[in-house]
């Protein structure tokens, strides 16, 4: 016995002497940075860390499973290294310290995890530790890659935003769990940022989960009881007239809801029920033996409602095609039975109905988050802190690129329905707004332009549009309105285009082998382009530039972007429709689809257009997309209230995940059927919800309307006595009274790489009471906007951060800051506030913008603090602003001294206002003054130029 525990001892001293000798130095330095080698006692194995020094706030953390650091080539990131970044290395037994002038980062020596400090030495955030990252080994088409995952360990006062645009109405994504699968209305975009002033950009393209990355259960794991006690399942009644569901014409025990895709329902329904006029209902109680909030997750397609404990806690509808997401939190105490009802409609043959859960968190992981990815090599990601929110988004866009100027027109009103059938339509459409001075800039010819079975070839159908040449001459030189055209990645089997990109490998073949038909009329068998392959973006770039940009089109609406191959398929369906890319596996890169696509559009115009702005309007974008000319929408939402609210945090959070110019369809676009041939109460619902969705369309980068029947010109949603065409007509002239505000904002974002819609945790990171409030937004610097979502409101709770005081923008009242309000809503108008210490420009009235220069502008100063404003313009329609061709001039007002201050100008470009007249109105808390371009001012002055000081 003795001696088999010498034996044993020796051989355990063989084998740590063994992996002793085979670790490598603890760190080496490497010319940006220092790579550090984990110990296998603790880790498993030796895991290499790097850390590279990107600038002084910026640091890049990549993680290999093994020892050795795979070179990468980033499609997100596009920096150039910096040579005169310093930076040194601090080592201890226990750790290795990068640090720069702004940033320090410490490198735990046994484990590899990173915590990062402030130049102060203060803990910012950190790796979860001990073992916060984990590698597990996959294979996709027969090559090896890994699960990623990295977690991080923060504070209870910590925040998260961004990650994109998602549509299950959370602001702060704090404690849920966001997946990164590119799909219509929703849009993957890695990188998150924190109100502590750090961001994550994670450097992968595959199928990925963020936050709080934990597992969905099924329903049955949790605790169920029928309708009538048992335990072990819901009671499931199918029902095949809605309207009369009492009628049930099966009963069953069913312990789960697990239709999220394409065809599931088809194997999960009873062959006797009929989705497109049946209801389904589940009823039972809900029991678990955790206490806590439990999050549950719905997706559907028609209508779900759902009661807990006996009251309507989600009532919402979705177009049966397309999906919607849903959340519940519900509290539950140990054993307690939640009394459950859950009554869908699906509406339609392919129907959606899912539903899973997660169980409470724990404290410690309420405080952290991950990132969890299907496939990659690495992990890699990039650490960005700043002094405010605005420096890490800026950080961001240093790395992925600048966000390119707008073409000005872009900043106007847009027009659009689905669809206009005809060239006729377009005209006369375009022809009725400037008969009734409606302000319009752009005019959007959606899908199907082409011959019903040609979709791809990028070709008129002659016989509703005649003469497109002709047509877009018309607009340009009659009514002074641009034009913007569908273009899909798609193309039918066996038309010309088709058979040209098929013979040279760039088309994605799985749906074509497949035999998948699409919607339209018989059903086409079709596929898309792989973006992925440089050859193929040059060719479709060719394609559409030889058939429609040579016609004199103005901007892309580059549609099913994700790529829509199939609409609602699974993660699992969409990587084979897309197998393989030109780079490699689809698991790979599966989210970078739009990305790939936009740079084709971008680099193609430019290249035979250099000095004419490109404009994308794009359904899907990733990290990065910005520096493609690339702005989005929101997809294919519902026309109600409830998708109205989800729009202001997507595209709140949307704009701080680094994108700056985001839109979405006014009215939505899927339209319920109460709206699609109304009664007289229907008809003044679906009147004041556009009326409403207006007012804060408005308000967000791009001002567009669009969707499905019913028509969304506002003069076909009401006559022009009305409310509702009373408040448009007052928000679209309101919208272009702000083109120097707003265009000004849009030279900040490339410029100075500005946010223009912005979270109020932006501004206002101080005040905690805006940590969570997701239905209040900041346009630009000062205007606080607070959208009216709920029918027949006519006030609205809201609440003015901390600051200087708020203004009323259209009374001029004042309110102190730091409280709630019960604002008035008249039908109208949307509250909405100016801040204390704030300068707005107003032009004049105009008709487009392009119209008349802005020879005179209104000052509007809102006393109370100090303010500044720069007034940017440049030629608005080209690129010449990258070669310095703008101006700035710099407006600013001293509280103590009561003066303004208009600037020396700042630069010089090709039709310059050498001089302009500046109206400058003063509003105090004491003289208040109402929104009223006519009236009188309190001073006028010329300006030339140089600097003009004014005392009020």
């Amino acid at each position: 016995m003795k001696l088999r525990t010498l034996l044993f001892g020796l051989f355990n001293v063989v084998i740590i002497n063994t992996l002793l000798a085979a670790t490598p130095p603890a760190y080496k330095t490497t010319p940006n940075g220092v790579i550090i080698y984990t110990d296998p006692l603790v880790t498993g194995t030796s895991n290499a860390v790097k850390l590279e020094v990107i600038t002084d706030n910026i640091i890049r953390v990549i993680a290999a499973p093994e020892k050795e650091i795979t070179p990468t080539e980033s499609l997100i990131t596009v920096y150039t290294k910096r040579p005169d970044v310093f930076w040194n290395v601090i080592p201890t037994k226990e750790s290795i310290t990068v640090k720069t002038k702004k940033l320090t980062a410490v490198v735990d020596l046994k484990t590899g995890a990173v915590s990062f400090r402030d130049s102060k030495g203060e803990k910012i955030l950190a790796e979860k530790q001990p073992l916060g990252r984990h590698f597990g080994p996959v294979v996709f088409d027969g090559k090896r890659y890994y699960n990623l995952t990295q977690s991080f360990q923060t504070t209870a006062d910590d925040a998260w935003y961004g990650l994109g645009q998602h549509q299950d109405g959370i602001y702060n994504y704090r404690g849920q769990q966001v997946s990164f699968f590119q799909n219509n209305t929703e849009v993957a975009i890695p990188f998150l940022v924190s109100p502590k002033n750090y961001g994550i950009l994670w450097d992968n393209y595959s199928l990925t989960t963020a936050g709080d990355t934990r597992p969905l259960h099924q329903l049955a794991a949790l605790q169920l009881y029928s309708k009538k006690g048992e335990a072990g399942w819901l009671t499931a009644s199918y029902a095949n007239n809605k309207l009369q569901p009492q009628e049930v014409i099966t009963e069953r025990a069913e312990t789960s809801i697990d239709m999220p895709f394409l065809g599931d329902s088809k194997i999960n329904l009873p062959a006797i029920f009929t989705p497109a006029t049946g209801l389904v209902t589940w009823e039972g109680s809900l029991a678990s033996n955790l206490s806590g909030l439990h999050q549950f997750r719905f997706t559907f397609g028609g209508s779900l409602k759902v009661w807990l404990g006996g009251n309507l806690v989600l009532d919402h509808w979705r177009k049966a095609w397309n999906p919607a997401p849903a959340l519940l939190s519900c509290n539950f105490k140990k054993g307690e039975k939640i009394p459950v009802k859950i009554e869908w409609t699906p509406e339609g043959g392919e129907s959606y109905c899912s539903l899973k859960w997660q169980e409470p968190l724990s404290a410690t992981e309420q405080n952290s988050f991950s990132f969890s990815s299907e496939a990659g090599q690495q992990i890699d990601y990039y650490f960005i802190y700043g002094n405010n929110m605005d420096e890490v988004i800026s950080g961001y866009r240093d790395l992925t690129g600048k966000a390119p100027i707008v073409p000005k027109w872009a900043l106007g009103f847009w027009q659009s329905r689905e669809r206009y059938k005809t060239q006729n339509e377009i005209l006369t459409t375009i022809d009725e707004f400037r008969k009734r001075q409606i302000p319009i800039d752009n005019i959007v010819l959606d899908w199907s332009y082409w011959r019903e079975a040609e979709w791809g070839s990028q070709d008129f159908d002659e016989k509703r549009f005649p003469a497109p040449d002709s047509m877009i001459d018309v607009l340009h030189k009659k009514y002074n309105t641009q034009i913007m055209i569908s273009v899909w990645p798609k193309f039918y089997e066996g038309i010309s285009t088709y058979n040209e990109f098929n013979k040279k490998g760039w088309l994605y073949k799985r749906n074509i082998a497949d035999r998948q038909r699409d919607w339209i009329g018989q059903g086409y068998i079709s596929s898309f382009y792989d973006a992925f392959n440089p050859e193929a973006r040059k060719g479709f770039w060719n394609l559409i530039s030889n058939k429609i940009y040579s016609k004199g089109i103005d901007a892309w609406w580059v549609d099913a972007s994700e790529p829509d191959i199939l609409s609602n398929v699974s993660p699992e369906k969409r990587k084979a429709q897309m197998s393989p890319t030109a780079l490699g596996p689809s698991a790979e890169y599966l989210n970078a689809y739009p990305l790939q696509n936009a740079k084709g559009f971008y680099e193609g115009q430019r290249s035979v257009d250099p000095n004419k702005r490109v404009f994308l309007l794009t359904r899907s974008g990733f990290a990065g997309s910005q520096r493609y000319a690339a702005s989005i929408w929101s997809g294919d939402i519902g026309s109600t209230w409830q998708d109205m609210k989800n729009q202001i945090a997507a595209g709140v959070n949307f704009s701080m995940s680094g994108l700056p110019y985001w839109t979405m369809d006014i009215g939505g676009f899927v339209v319920p059927e109460k709206f699609e041939k109304p009664n007289a109460e229907s008809l003044e619902e679906w009147r004041e919800l556009n009326a409403r969705w207006y007012q804060f369309g408005a308000f967000v980068p791009l001002f567009r309307s669009h969707g499905q029947f019913p028509y969304r010109e506002i003069f076909n949603i009401a006559p022009d006595d009305h409310a509702a065409y009373k408040s448009f007509l007052y928000y679209d002239k309101l919208r272009y009274r702000l083109m120097p505000y707003i265009y000004s904002l849009a030279g900040a974002a490339y410029h100075e790489n500005y946010t223009i819609m912005r979270g109020l945790v932006m501004d206002f990171a101080k005040d905690t009471a805006v940590l969570n409030i997701g239905d209040q937004y900041l346009f630009g610097p000062s205007l606080l906007v607070n959208p009216v979502y709920q029918y027949k409101q006519r006030n609205r709770e809201l609440y003015l951060p901390k600051c200087a005081g708020w203004y009323d923008l259209y009374s001029g009242k004042w309110y102190t800051g730091g409280q709630k309000i019960n604002a008035e809503a008249s039908y109208e108008r949307m509250p909405v506030f100016v801040k204390a210490g704030s300068i707005i420009p107003f032009g004049p009235g105009l008709q487009y913008t392009s119209e008349k220069p802005a020879d005179t502008i209104t000052l509007n100063v809102y006393t109370g603090a100090d303010a500044s404003f720069n007034l940017y313009e440049d030629e608005g329609a080209n690129y010449n602003y990258e070669k310095g061709a703008f101006t700035i001039i710099p407006v600013k007002y001293n509280e103590a001294a009561k003066t303004i201050t208009i600037g020396d100008r700042k630069g010089t470009f090709n039709g310059m206002l050498p001089k302009r007249t500046f109206r400058i109105n003063v509003i105090t808390p004491n003289e208040a003054k109402h929104l009223e371009f006519d009236a009188k001012c309190d001073k006028e002055i010329m300006y030339e130029g140089k600097k003009l000081t004014i005392k009020i």
